[in-house]
């Protein structure tokens, strides 16, 4: 946890590398200082057939996904964080954009919480 998926036109990674693109995000992600630097995943999506307005020339866009109990201030801050870093790779790009959802605790599994050791239910053990 974290996750942050970005979806973006194929023409995008003729401008910056794939690998540049995820490394502002992560450092964005990280700049916010909400989440462990060992945490953050990043992956991104690009997509060949796609429909933009006329004369549009391209689209970012970032899914944030993290864990409840943050603040709407901290979200946006968040947010900033990645699209600043974004804006400077792709100062022309038509469709920048970014959005928060989160996962609730309550329903939330992974590896750590099923071990049989973790007796505290900590979603980093072992980590």
């Amino acid at each position: 946890m974290p996750h942050f998926i970005i979806e973006c036109s194929v023409n995008i990674l003729s401008q910056q590398s794939p690998g540049k693109i995820m490394q502002a995000v992560y450092e964005g992600a990280e700049a916010s200082d909400l989440f462990a630097k060992n945490d953050i995943k990043v992956r991104i999506s690009p997509f060949k057939y796609y429909k933009l307005g006329e004369g549009k020339n391209g689209f970012i866009h970032i899914f944030g996904n993290i864990m409840e109990g943050r603040s709407a201030e901290q979200k946006a801050n968040l947010s900033r964080q990645v699209i600043e870093r974004l804006n400077l790779l792709f100062p022309e790009i038509s469709f920048l954009s970014m959005n928060i959802t989160e996962f609730e605790a309550a329903t939330y599994c992974n590896k750590s919480l099923i071990n049989p050791e973790n007796m505290n239910k900590d979603r980093h053990f072992g980590n």
